[in-house]
């Protein structure tokens, strides 16, 4: 709240900005707490950075207007909008929510691919490519097993 007062943002702007804050304060949890919090597969991909099997994911049928969010601490990461087939055989985006994933070079295919994960849980989530549709370009190829779907109200 210190902070805050610093910025001059008064006690009204105070729990908007610390609700936005705390939505991406990094996880830590141990080992143990993540094989407690998640299914074998999930943990396979979000911890251990595996791959789904190609055309297994659900959320490759998905229609509906939403949001897709991290299976591993639910922090929001694709509007539906953003969402297109792309025939590879998992969920794709062209565009990810703002501030929502972080990314780093991954050599596990010998060439380096874009490996991206979620910024609070650092759960792996996929590889952005340069093949995706306007207006970004990118293809977010998403292990639909690291995800979960809430449909718009």
């Amino acid at each position: 709240m210190k902070l805050l007062a610093l910025l001059g943002l008064g006690s009204q702007a105070a729990a908007p900005v610390a609700n936005a804050l705390a939505a991406t304060d990094p996880w830590q949890l141990s080992e143990a707490e993540w094989k407690k919090r998640l299914t074998p597969a999930q943990f396979d991909v979000l911890r251990e950075e595996g791959t789904e099997r190609p055309g297994s994911s659900p959320f490759n049928a998905e229609k509906r207007k939403g949001t897709y969010h991290c299976a591993g601490c639910d922090l929001p990461l694709f509007s539906s909008d953003t969402k297109y087939e792309s025939g590879t055989g998992w969920p794709s985006f062209h565009t990810p929510l703002a501030g929502a994933l972080g990314t780093k070079t991954d050599y596990k295919a010998i060439f380096p691919r874009t490996e991206y994960h979620c910024v609070r849980c650092d759960g792996h989530q996929g590889h952005v490519f340069n093949d995706g549709p306007k207006p970004s370009g990118k293809r977010y190829c998403n292990n639909g097993v690291a995800l979960t779907f809430k449909a718009a109200a």
